[in-house]
C-alpha cells in the first residue's frame, strides 16, 4: 500500500513568525520525526507553502485576516529549515485548500493511505483533509494530532471533532 504524508504549511510565519503560536513551536520535533520516519520507509512526503503575493491585504483573506504573512519569497513563506524537503514535491497555495494537490493526488495515488499533518489545524489542515476526502471519498486519511496545532488550543480541539464527524481518523490526541 502507498502511503503518502501531507505536511500543511511548516512554514516560519506560522511556527514563531507573524501567525506563529507557542503550540506550533512545540510541534515542530514531532513533524520533523514524522517526515523522517517516511521518507526512511520509502513512502512519498508532499509539502503545501501557503503562498501570497505583496497585495494580500487587498485580498478577501488579507481584509479578514489584516496580517502580512507568507508573502512569497520571504523568510516567514520559506518552510522551516528544520524539516527536511529535500526528495519532496512542495504545492505553493494561495487559499486554504489546494486543488492542485488535490487533482495531482486523485491522479497519482487513488491507492494510497494518507496522514496530513501541520498547521493551522482549524483553517488549513482541516480544508485539505476535508478536500481530500471529498475528492477520494474511500482513501483512508489520517491527522496527527501531535504534528498539528490550531491558532487557539480550543479551535485545534474543535477542528479535530469536525474532522473525525468526517470519517477522518484522528491519532494522538
Amino acid at each position: 500500500m502507498k502511503k503518502v504524508l501531507i505536511v500543511i504549511d511548516m512554514q516560519n510565519d506560522f511556527i514563531d513568525g507573524a501567525l506563529g503560536t507557542k503550540e506550533a513551536v512545540a510541534i515542530v520535533p514531532n513533524v520533523k520525526r514524522k517526515i523522517e520516519e517516511y521518507k526512511k520507509a520509502g513512502h512519498t512526503v508532499i509539502f503545501t507553502r501557503d503562498t501570497h503575493d505583496k497585495d494580500y491585504l487587498q485580498s478577501q483573506e488579507g481584509k479578514n485576516l489584516p496580517v502580512k504573512h507568507c508573502i512569497k519569497g520571504t523568510d516567514g513563506w520559506a518552510i522551516s529549515p528544520q524539516l527536511d524537503t529535500s526528495d519532496s514535491l512542495i504545492f505553493d497555495k494561495g487559499t486554504f485548500g489546494s486543488l492542485s494537490l488535490m487533482s495531482y493526488l486523485s491522479e497519482n495515488y487513488k491507492d494510497a493511505e494518507f496522514e496530513i499533518i501541520g498547521l493551522c489545524t482549524d483553517i488549513c489542515v482541516i480544508s485539505n483533509a476535508l478536500m481530500l476526502k471529498a475528492f477520494l471519498p474511500e482513501a483512508v486519511i489520517t491527522v496527527d494530532a501531535s504534528c498539528c496545532a490550531g491558532v487557539t488550543p480550543q479551535s485545534h480541539k474543535n477542528a479535530l471533532e469536525a474532522m473525525k464527524m468526517c470519517q477522518i481518523q484522528i491519532i494522538n490526541e
